[in-house]
């Protein structure tokens, strides 16, 4: 029996989705490469290894892990570059995209000083645009709104593009967010009516992160649809998507338990032994309403009680912060403590993006292999949050 906090990442859910994904490269044409920014689980990539080549990193730390620990090269993009950590991107990196102009006129000599070192490790260098089109609806996600600081757009490039192109080899677009396949279909028709005239003189087109192919209600084979169809339109583009949620959706939950309840003006709270604001921080940001194992979401509850509707928690965090809880959600039986509560879908984004606010307990990180074995892959422990304190 293993104690709580931990996530569990399920071997036979992530080959599903691994399985899924390998179908959409062959099929498609494109390479499909898995983004660190929401999965890093680096104890795991010999599984990944068996169905994709190669990863996405967006800083220096990412960049190594994708070189030392997953065994090649990153496609590496970062909002800004710094002459400190350059050295480190060139040397982990087989593709390299800017951000912005002036971060390309910066450091595309020094690529191109480094090609000429080391003709053998060529590095590719692109640029993020900007198509000015999104359907995200949530700003804090949205790459593409009004003043966004990401990416180049259409107007800024044309008077330069000619002296860019003999040594720029690609385009890098990123605007969905666990999007359809149907929002990239009417992206590809933006992103063609803005920047379709320099498409024929690149060698790859980078259609960025956001596609969930993996969701259960996604149209696969649209979108195979759609990449093929670029393909024949543009015959010299490679084609790379790197979707981060895609390869761990609903691959496996965290699992807390209950340490107390409360209540305070007919609002019970069950307190966890997790948070919300650390271990869940896409259920405040997004927000993102998580399913729990075993009961159902209920309308947030009003300012009077309804002891009419039985069961009913909220769920609280254990950090010190008012806002960390989410609610309301029906059981069908009275909790207990020590009881435990299991969040569904829990390993995508939240393993990358937790925190050690005050202090409270890490999650474990657990994998179930396929034959029902579990192992731990890390405990935590105060020492963890000594060394990050400093």
């Amino acid at each position: 029996m293993i104690e709580t906090p931990y996530y569990m990442l399920e071997e036979r859910l992530l080959r599903r989705n691994l399985s899924l994904i390998k179908h959409v490269e062959e099929e498609s044409g494109a390479e499909v490469i898995l983004a660190f920014k929401a999965f890093a689980l680096w104890k795991t990539f010999p599984i990944f290894r068996e169905y994709i080549s190669h990863t996405t990193a967006s800083s220096p730390y990412e960049a190594r892990l994708a070189l030392e620990e997953f065994g090649s090269k990153a496609h590496t993009y970062s909002p800004a570059y710094t002459e400190q950590d350059f050295p480190t991107i060139l040397r982990c990196s087989s593709h390299i995209t800017f951000n912005s102009l002036s971060q390309y006129r910066r450091f595309s000599p020094m690529v191109q000083d480094y090609n000429e070192r080391h003709p053998e490790e060529r590095i590719s260098c692109g640029l993020r645009v900007n198509p000015e089109y999104s359907e995200i609806e949530t700003d804090l996600y949205n790459p593409c709104a009004p003043g966004s600081r990401f990416g180049v757009l259409a107007s800024e490039l044309s008077p330069v593009a000619s002296s860019l192109l003999p040594s720029l080899e690609g385009f890098h677009c990123h605007n969905h967010c666990e999007s359809s396949a149907e929002a990239l279909q009417e992206s590809l028709r933006h992103l063609e009516e803005k920047f379709g005239r320099w498409l024929p003189q690149l060698k790859w087109l980078n259609l960025g992160g956001g596609h969930l192919m993996t969701r259960k209600d996604y149209n696969v084979e649209l979108l195979i649809s759609l990449i093929k169809d670029l393909r024949q339109r543009y015959p010299n583009l490679r084609i790379i998507l790197e979707p981060g949620s895609a390869f761990a959706w609903q691959t496996g939950p965290l699992v807390a338990s209950v340490v107390d309840i409360v209540e305070n003006h007919g609002i019970r709270t069950a307190i966890l032994d997790v948070s919300f604001t650390c271990h869940m921080p896409d259920c405040l940001e997004m927000p993102y309403h998580p399913q729990v194992r075993g009961a159902r979401t209920h309308e947030e509850m009003p300012s009077q009680p309804r002891p009419s509707v039985p069961h009913l928690y909220r769920l609280g965090g254990n950090s010190c912060l008012s806002g960390d809880y989410m609610g309301m959600w029906q059981f069908d039986h009275e909790l207990q403590i020590g009881e435990e509560v299991i969040f569904e879908d829990m390993i995508h984004y939240t393993t990358v993006k937790t925190t050690m606010f005050n202090g409270i307990h890490h999650p474990s990180i657990v994998l179930k292999h396929e034959d029902g074995q579990l192992e731990v892959l890390r405990r935590f422990t105060y020492e963890d949050y000594r060394d990050r304190m400093c």
